[in-house]
């Protein structure tokens, strides 16, 4: 199951924090993560750290096999490629992260010695020389943005109108149920929410005799969301009493 990011055009400076629903026309930044793929020794500007002078988090990795480990590991949310310090196209890089992460939106940056030709996998190629001001108008547009209907709680993060889930490396198509059971343990992080509350809540009825397919439910919520879902990191069960969400 895929999901398909939400994008804006433009960067926007407060984080969601806390797993509060955004108020109605306002638009809030997720706190963007960005892979940058460089050489060791690149000619030319890098602008690392001018990213993170705006407010990205910049993760950096020197070749493509690290940037592939990293990617397993990180929930990223842009890669950018310099092929140009590789003295290459960048197509093989660009391949392997498409091979892992379909949809993760991918900047190549390029110079007129090794260019990229028809086979392009990036979404945005970028020719040197350019400007910070220049670099920053065509990463933005690939970003993800928090509107009124998404929640973002740590790693977490749900699209309440399409029903769809992202969390690290995984992205899920959820139910409406599911989504409803997400979002009451979103908006309680790091809270114990009884089986009985949840079960009242997720399914609407005073009914509460047997709350297996609650459990049902749960194990369908982390395989959306966990790496392994029987050693969840998030969803955790509270014997005898209910759920928690750890998203530390």
């Amino acid at each position: 199951m895929g999901v398909v990011p939400q994008f804006l055009e433009y960067l926007i400076r407060h984080s969601l924090e806390g797993g509060e629903q955004v108020k109605s026309k306002e638009r809030l930044p997720v706190k963007a993560k960005i892979l940058w793929i460089e050489a060791k020794r690149a000619d030319g500007p890098s602008f690392v750290l001018d990213l993170r002078r705006k407010g990205f988090t910049v993760e950096t990795a020197s070749t493509g096999k690290a940037a592939i480990e990293r990617l397993a590991e990180a929930d990223i949310d842009l890669v950018v490629i310099n092929a140009a310090s590789f003295r290459t196209s960048g197509k093989r890089i660009c391949q392997d992260v498409r091979a892992g992460r379909e949809k993760l939106p991918i900047l190549i940056i390029a110079n007129i010695d090794h260019p990229l030709g028809k086979e392009n996998c990036a979404d945005v190629v970028l020719m040197l020389p350019f400007t910070l001001r220049k670099l920053m108008n065509r990463i933005l547009p690939l970003l993800p943005v928090v509107s009124n209907n998404l929640l973002q709680v740590g790693m977490i993060r749900l699209d309440l109108e399409h029903n769809l889930v992202r969390c690290q490396v995984k992205e899920s198509q959820l139910t409406p149920k599911l989504t409803r059971l997400l979002k009451i343990l979103m908006q309680h992080p790091a809270e114990v929410v009884e089986r009985e509350d949840l079960f009242r809540q997720v399914w609407n009825t005073e009914y509460i005799g047997d709350t297996r397919t609650l459990d049902v439910h749960v194990s369908w919520l982390r395989q959306a969301i966990e790496i392994d879902p029987h050693k969840p990191q998030f969803l955790k069960t509270i014997r005898g009493v209910g759920y928690r969400l750890d998203v530390e």
